[in-house]
């Protein structure tokens, strides 16, 4: 048998002299009067070794280590807010309460009673008059729990990590931070926020392979969303000229450090705006949230420093193209040309292609991850872009922008698209090259929407968690998601 199930069996036995005694080891609440960190706060600083305060607390929390000492023992207790040092005496609980302490194991959830002091060597602790078991843990808490080898075990079981690793919940409390001041920036700006469905009838608003179930009730199968884009213009169509959409889509595709099959993103939509109006937004809103997060402009993220004061970098994808590579290339080159230059240059190139197309694959693949301080890409190729206007200058291109940020793509952009005829077509093009591999279907209603007309617009998605992975300095989106997606236990 191992150690680990020697441990457990050691507190199942406790567990059960417990109920022998008519105790409840699984207790209902507790009366807390303060959490750990305030009453860190309120002292911090203003004790002086040794000396005691007449304040009664009540606190409450797991116990996290013991140190024994016959008549007299120090603990750690641990909340939500902070950890801090317990005393407890024979002399204060008495003889049969002092050997219940002794017999607590590490990872019970106590709540206590107590008086404020500092110990001669300046810990800050708190004397405990009085407490009781709340809840008994069964399983013992793991002794070494960092470094690389226990990554996966720290993603599956995100519980003991948030015990045991202090800094990973400080990752969440950021990431809370950075939803609300969105929400913030936004609301201050008039948009209103709003819901749209998770289920849909059939996929769409973005190009990408859906997780498709089945509603017994009305017997149809129905799509998690992989993008709230298509129901959001209708609420522009609607008259609701200023919206954001906090939400969760999924996209049935592979797993990398940038990709979750579940993830976040806000979609925001400006009637009257077009993509220039929307760079200027996210260019705000980036930096708003940045220094709200981190108190800076300039951040490190994997040994880079990221700088993000105006004006941030801009590029089409043309000019990036030849910037950081040195290729000429352009709509005048035939398709097999680009081809050529792609995988001279050991582009990867996936059918359907076409011009668009390559031209993408070679920036993705050449370009991108040369982009660290925050850059604005703009001006993509009609091809991959069916939901952008497109540009005036060139029947190639669209009004659209990528911000791309150490390498990764932060945000996408478009001026929408507002013909409802010249969209059919390009929807129906998309059907024609991916509608059997992403379940793709035609979506009249939207088109519909779009003929009773739509104001012109411009449309935002931010991805939220590759934007809290730069604010933490995450390598992977599993980092930055309590409960990302993994191979089942073995």
């Amino acid at each position: 048998m191992s150690d680990t199930s020697d441990l457990q069996k050691q507190r199942q036995q406790k567990l059960e002299k417990l109920l022998g005694r008519g105790e409840n080891p699984f207790k209902a609440r507790f009366h807390r009067t303060h959490l750990l960190s305030q009453i860190i706060k309120k002292y911090k600083g203003k004790l002086e070794p040794g000396s005691a305060t007449d304040e009664h607390v009540r606190v409450a929390g797991r116990l996290i280590a013991k140190r024994e000492h016959g008549k007299a023992s120090f603990a750690v207790l641990k909340d939500g807010s902070a950890s801090l040092q317990l005393y407890f005496t024979l002399n204060d609980l008495g003889e049969e309460k002092y050997q219940f302490f002794l017999d607590l194991d590490i990872g019970d959830i106590i709540g206590i009673s107590g008086t404020i002091f500092k110990t001669r060597r300046g810990e800050l602790s708190i004397e405990v008059n009085e407490f009781s078991l709340l809840t008994k843990s069964l399983r013992p808490l793991p002794e070494k729990w960092h470094g690389l080898k226990d990554i996966e075990t720290r993603y599956r079981q995100r519980y003991v990590d948030l015990i045991m690793n202090p800094e990973v919940q400080e990752t969440f409390l950021i990431r809370n931070k950075v939803i609300q001041t969105i929400r913030d920036f936004l609301g201050n700006r008039d948009f209103v926020e709003v819901d749209t469905p998770m289920l849909h009838p059939i996929p769409g608003g973005a190009t990408a392979r859906p997780f498709i179930t089945h509603h017994h009730a009305l017997g149809m199968d129905l799509y998690l969303r992989i993008a709230p884009e298509l129901y959001l213009k209708r609420l522009i169509v609607g008259g609701m000229d200023r919206v954001f959409e906090l939400n969760r889509s999924f996209r049935n595709e592979g797993i990398s450090v940038r990709h979750n099959p579940e993830f976040t993103m806000v979609e925001i939509y400006q009637a009257y705006a077009d993509y220039n109006d929307m760079m200027e937004l996210t260019e705000e809103m980036v930096k708003e949230v940045v220094k709200r997060t981190t108190g800076s402009l300039e951040i490190n993220y994997q040994g880079e420093v990221l700088n993000f004061s105006s004006p941030w970098q801009k590029y089409t994808m043309l000019e990036a193209i030849n910037k950081f590579t040195g290729l000429e290339v352009s709509f005048q080159q035939s398709v097999e040309k680009l081809e050529e230059i792609a995988r001279a240059n050991g582009v990867p190139l996936t059918p359907p292609l076409n011009k668009g197309k390559v031209i993408d694959e070679i920036f993705e693949k050449l370009v991108e991850s040369q982009l660290v301080q925050p850059t604005f890409i703009k001006d993509y190729p009609v091809e991959i872009s069916p939901l952008a206007k497109g540009h005036p200058e060139s029947p190639h291109l669209t009004e659209r922008f990528e911000l791309i940020i150490a390498g990764r793509e932060i945000a996408n952009a478009f001026t929408e698209l507002t013909d409802p005829r010249e969209q059919r077509e390009r929807l129906e093009e998309q059907l024609r090259l991916f509608g059997e591999e992403m379940g793709k279907v035609l979506d009249e209603d939207f088109l519909r929407a779009l003929e009773y007309g739509m104001p012109p617009t411009g449309g935002l998605g931010i991805g939220v968690d590759r934007l809290v992975m730069l604010l933490t300095d995450a390598y992977s989106i599993r980092d930055v998601l309590f409960f990302p997606h993994l191979r089942p236990e073995k």
